[in-house]
């Protein structure tokens, strides 16, 4: 009997993260990531008067047009496909981030989210990565002092910007800060998944405003979702760490 030992055996009952350095496919990724937002200004496209007929004769028209501009001027839709993958690809990989207060270097695709990068690539998990289409807010960083959805967030967005994480607001000697002690005496936190988002939101907010209103912490957070719906005590923990308390 011939036995044969195969050395590439996957365990798929383990779910491991997606690797942006595998080959990516190429469709646009905008609606996935901006979804449909109801404050973008909507225009009719059809102008009075504009028949059933007249319409599909321009569709059909413009899309021969449109076809064959890019065969003219790209050297063919294979070839041009080909030399925008190749553009794509020549996008340079090792960039350096400033990542609360420190300079570090990282390999990064070119579709490549901030929060993988954050998490899988530096290490610091503080940053959770919940419904992973800017919905639900765990994954809130600081960048240059505005909070940012970091899994619809393209890594290479942020250079040159100062991004903090819930891992760099603590004091140097470890002590929390104001924010995040101020949401423990409030009891905030429940199961903890959401906190790191509030507590960054909450201090981008601060920051700029030491006193706000209870309607402005309350607007400040809202992008942050709470499964346990513990919002009255994030709040109370904002205006306890603001001194209104």
């Amino acid at each position: 009997m011939d036995h044969k030992v195969s050395h590439n055996i996957v365990d798929e009952s383990v779910n491991l993260p997606p690797d942006p350095a595998e080959d990516f496919d190429w469709s646009p990724a905008t609606e996935e990531i901006a979804g449909g937002l109801i404050d973008l200004p909507i225009q009719s496209w059809r102008t009075e008067g504009t028949t059933r007929r007249a319409f599909l004769r321009g569709v059909v028209c413009s899309g021969v047009a449109v076809s064959a501009s890019a065969y003219i001027f790209g050297g063919g839709g294979n070839q041009a496909q080909a030399a925008t993958k190749a553009a794509t690809r020549g996008v340079e990989r090792m960039i350096t981030l400033n990542i609360n207060g420190k300079q570090r270097r990282v390999d990064v695709a070119p579709n490549e989210t901030l929060s993988h990068t954050i998490r899988y690539k530096l290490g610091m998990t503080g940053t959770k990565i919940g419904c992973n289409k800017a919905e639900c807010g765990a994954c809130t960083v600081i960048s240059d002092g505005q909070t940012i959805y970091s899994c619809s967030t393209l890594t290479h967005r942020v250079r040159g910007k100062k991004i903090t994480t819930i891992e760099g607001i603590s004091g140097p000697d470890g002590k929390l800060h104001p924010v995040q002690q101020a949401f423990v005496d409030e009891m905030g936190p429940q199961c903890g998944f959401c906190t790191p988002g509030q507590v960054l939101s909450a201090v981008a907010l601060l920051d700029k405003n030491p006193k706000p209103t209870a309607d402005e912490a309350r607007r400040a957070l809202s992008g942050n979702l709470c499964r346990c719906g513990a919002y009255d005590h994030y709040l109370k923990g904002v205006m306890r760490a603001s001194g209104r308390a």
